[in-house]
């Protein structure tokens, strides 16, 4: 008795995208309430799907497609709003120091690039990192603040650091 090969890769996706594509876009729209929105996350999820070369197993796809979207979602979200808060500094500053679209487009991916970082860090390192960066203390200081040892203070500094030179470095 012969069984016939398994699909394809791209046989599953074309499947997955045939059976529910249109149940994710409407599952976006109820949650997001606008109809653009929905198709491009919902496009963009597929896109996500087919770059990361993974399948859900079978009977799993919807819970595997909803789960890329929310990622997504979330992205977005996170997205316009620290996009939003360097328009409203832009906002604040004289117009003559207003920089070009490409600028803007930059430093917002950079800082998406930052926030992410930030946001994979352990919560003692980043905490160390931002007092250290954004209020100017001190290691002793630090340590004094988080309850920690001054060496405690450095091995955090040390993850920090290791962790923008990848931002800068490893891409």
């Amino acid at each position: 008795m012969s069984s016939s090969p398994p699909p394809s890769s791209r046989q599953r996706l074309d499947s997955l995208y045939r059976d529910h594509h249109g149940w994710l876009q409407g599952w976006l729209r109820k949650r997001l309430g606008d109809r653009e929105q929905a198709a491009d996350i919902s496009h963009d999820t597929f896109l996500r799907l087919l770059a990361s070369r993974r399948m859900p197993e079978h009977g799993e796809g919807r819970r595997f497609l909803a789960q890329i979207a929310r990622n997504l979602v979330i992205d977005q979200w996170r997205r316009q709003r620290i996009e939003q808060a360097y328009l409203d500094t832009l906002a604040a500053q004289p117009e003559a120091h207003s920089p070009s679209l490409e600028t803007r487009a930059l430093v917002i991916e950079t800082l998406m690039q930052i926030d992410a970082m930030l946001d994979g860090m352990p919560a003692r390192v980043r905490e160390a990192f931002l007092l250290s960066q954004f209020e100017g203390l001190t290691y002793p200081q630090i340590a004094e603040r988080l309850q920690v040892s001054i060496s405690s203070v450095q091995k955090y500094m040390l993850r920090a650091i290791a962790a923008c030179y990848q931002v800068l470095y490893a891409e």
